[in-house]
């Protein structure tokens, strides 16, 4: 079966940098957008960054953009978020997710495949 793990969160001071990992299996992915959501405590999930597995065309959420970038690494089968300058308002459960479609922007409705989450947190 597909699984999505991921790796690499942590505590951190704000302005300093952390980088997830997520290791796909259990299919291939070509055709999928992979991507990253966020849920902090009492808000609701909100999309961070979606990467197109073919052609490795980025989108991220404009809360992020400059600062978080989201590859892949098809040898590998693996996706990472990258973030730097990070902010106390940052601290929350990461999620990688798979979702068959082309588009970038993801919706966590149309989400095929969520992994387990890492937690981030960010101290002032």
């Amino acid at each position: 079966q597909v699984q999505l793990v991921e790796s690499g969160g942590g505590l951190v001071q704000a302005g300093g940098s952390l980088r997830l990992s997520c290791a796909a299996s259990g299919r291939t992915f070509s055709g999928y957008a992979m991507g990253w959501f966020r849920q902090a405590p009492g808000k609701e999930r909100e999309f961070v960054a979606g990467i197109s597995w073919n052609t490795g065309f980025t989108y991220h959420a404009d809360s992020v953009k400059g600062r978080f970038t989201i590859s892949r690494d098809n040898a590998k089968n693996t996706v990472s978020l990258q973030m730097n300058s990070l902010k106390p308002e940052d601290t929350a459960v990461y999620y990688c997710v798979a979702v068959s479609t082309y588009r970038l922007k993801l919706s966590a409705d149309i989400v095929d495949y969520w992994g387990q989450g890492t937690q981030v947190t960010v101290s002032s």
